[in-house]
């Protein structure tokens, strides 16, 4: 994965979320993530998303972290817009606060196996290997026009890092 560092203004979301932890993603049986993503583009929610930013660029976050990358978090699919009104009737709200990011950019992989060897990579990363100590406080990945093609994905991974 290539990587680099940048800092970013608080982002507002409109999207879905669920709590989980790694342990009950790494079985696709019991993971929660995969059902409410199926959701999210199966019954074409993002386009009941007012005022988006970037139409067709899903961001997936992990926020709310009770610990590390082995505590319970909240998942949230969404997209990013320009004001939180007219939030339609059950979605939720994300406020990614501004903060430095650790980025990593994906070699082009077929879906799952971008995203899950991203992640397994990344968990065995130190802080010196980001730049800083992990903050915990909100990751995401970016999914736009490289991730048309599910066989050759490349996808953008944002760490919060402590600047």
């Amino acid at each position: 994965m290539k990587q680099s560092r940048s800092t970013l203004p608080e982002k507002k979301l409109i999207g879905l979320q669920v709590r989980t932890n790694n342990k009950t993603e790494i079985d696709s049986m019991t993971g929660k993530i995969f059902p409410i993503v199926q959701r999210f583009f199966q019954e074409q929610l993002f386009a009941k998303i007012p005022n988006r930013t970037k139409p067709g660029t899903t961001l997936c976050c992990y926020t709310d972290y009770e610990s590390d990358h082995n505590g319970d978090y909240t998942y949230f699919i969404g997209e990013e817009v320009d004001t939180l009104k007219d939030v339609p009737a059950g979605f939720k709200t994300l406020t990614i606060p501004a903060q430095t990011y650790a980025i990593f950019t994906t070699e082009p992989a077929p879906m799952p196996d971008v995203i899950r060897n991203a992640w397994f990579s990344i968990w065995k990363m130190t802080d010196s290997d980001f730049g800083g100590p992990r903050r915990y406080a909100t990751d995401f990945e970016v999914y736009d026009e490289r991730a048309s093609d599910h066989q050759k994905i490349v996808m953008d991974l944002y760490i919060g890092i402590d600047a």
